[in-house]
């Protein structure tokens, strides 16, 4: 008779690790910024594009109203958390280079860390302007490049020295579009005028060294995709000496993750 005291019989979703481990120590604090960066008032009406688990559309939700916010993102897995978290927002799964509206549909038109995932960055910022009202505010926001982010720079170099560089340039993937220039020539490319390109600061916070490597362990997006047990046994080991500067007094890993925003208003 076998047992099945060690085996768990519904794990969590990667969309669902996601949102309860890298939101919080990553995501979560873009949200609310963004949202006032965006000047929102109550009933705007708000698309969020590749909103994942939703954290960007729910700040906004907050702000206007659920009822006048719509997410979009082409994974199911991720919807399915973001409608557990806020059912009442209008969740649609589609791809951002095809957006499922008319033309000048919203009056705001957010995304937050997605573009730089997309098949066809220009596309996809195209249909963001297409569907955006005249008048109305696109605000983008990007990780900068990973060499602005202390930490994950590090671990950048942690990777390429345990498992090569192919390990390596897809960690730094996410980071793949941290570069103002090329974000000035992508929105030009999608017919965005006056786009403005602007760095703000963000912090990075897991609570132990180990918290950070079991994060990237447990979700398939990332690491936990790529490297086997014994590999990530070997990356634990390295890490607790490559960032020790980073743990703070409580033990705590914390450095600075910079992001860039393109940020433009449609001509009324």
């Amino acid at each position: 008779m076998s047992s099945l005291s060690n085996v768990e019989i519904n794990p969590p979703s990667p969309a669902s690790i996601y949102h309860q481990q890298f939101v919080p120590a990553l995501f979560g604090q873009w949200g609310p910024r963004l949202a006032v960066q965006a000047n929102l008032r109550r009933s705007t009406a708000v698309l969020d594009v590749g909103c994942g688990t939703g954290v960007l559309a729910s700040a906004a939700a907050d702000i206007v109203g659920d009822e006048c916010v719509t997410g979009v993102d082409i994974n199911p897995e991720m919807l399915t958390v973001a409608r557990q978290q806020r059912p009442r927002i209008a969740w649609r799964q589609a791809p951002a280079e095809k957006l499922p509206f008319a033309d000048a549909s919203f009056d705001t038109v957010v995304s937050q860390f997605a573009l730089m995932f997309f098949d066809a960055r220009a596309k996809g910022l195209a249909e963001m302007w297409r569907v955006l009202k005249p008048g109305g505010t696109l605000l983008v926001a990007v990780c900068d490049g990973v060499h602005r982010s202390p930490g994950y720079a590090v671990f950048a170099e942690v990777l390429n020295s345990l498992f090569g560089t192919d390990i390596a340039e897809h960690f730094r993937a996410p980071f793949s579009a941290g570069n103002p220039d090329q974000l000035c020539e992508l929105s030009q490319q999608a017919g965005i005028p006056d786009a403005r390109i602007k760095q703000q600061l963000g912090t990075v916070r897991f609570d132990t060294i180990g918290d950070m490597i079991s994060t990237e362990r447990a979700c398939v997006f990332t690491l936990g995709g790529l490297l086997n047990d014994a590999q990530f046994e070997r990356l634990a080991s390295e890490a607790e000496v490559a960032f020790r500067s980073f743990v703070t007094d409580s033990g705590a890993v914390e450095f600075t993750m910079p992001v860039l925003t393109i940020q433009a208003q449609k001509e009324a």
